[in-house]
């Protein structure tokens, strides 16, 4: 069953990493991230045809998060070599190309799992992205059939109702009025 992460301590994490510009392997944890935003997101697997549409427009998108103090962190039950060689592909190749964020490996996929998106019997996650404030509490989290790509747009305006400290309506957008509560 299911489990809300929302309003909780976000499940801890330790895991191998390949660097965004395919050229290292390095760690990623929770801790590493203490002090910022974090937009963790899993995807099922390296090299599929839906997952680096999103991967490359959340890079793209990263000066917009940094603006924002958040990091961003993808994660897959693939390998960390896989992650370097996917990134080291040409994007006509179905390669993601140099990216401004790492993608960790969740080769056990205790991750996948502890967050609730672990599908058991593939042996895959479900593409579930969790906004996570600077002091670990998950405060957003979604998850979605792998089928659809998620909104990188939607995801920074959430980012920025989160961090705008107000009540914030349906639509929501940095410079409208928060709701006030009677």
């Amino acid at each position: 069953m299911a489990e809300r992460l929302v309003g909780r301590p976000a499940p801890d994490f330790k895991m191998d990493t390949a660097t965004g510009d395919g050229k290292d392997f390095g760690t990623a944890s929770l801790a590493d991230y203490k002090g910022k935003w974090l937009v963790l997101f899993f995807y099922p697997l390296d090299f599929t045809f839906v997952c680096p549409t999103e991967i490359t427009a959340l890079s793209l998108a990263s000066e917009q998060f940094k603006a924002l103090n958040t990091e961003v962190l993808g994660v897959s039950v693939d390998s960390k070599h896989s992650h370097r060689a996917w990134i080291n592909t040409p994007v006509n190749d179905n390669g993601l190309g140099e990216l401004n964020f790492p993608l960790a490996a969740d080769i056990t996929k205790s991750v996948a799992r502890d967050y609730g998106v672990l599908i058991e019997e593939e042996g895959v996650a479900l593409r579930g992205l969790y906004i996570i404030d600077p002091e670990g509490e998950v405060k957003y989290q979604v998850v979605n059939h792998n089928d659809v790509g998620r909104s990188v747009d939607e995801t920074l305006r959430v980012l920025q109702a989160l961090q705008s400290g107000g009540l914030c309506p349906m639509n929501w957008k940095p410079g409208q009025q928060h709701l006030v509560a009677k």
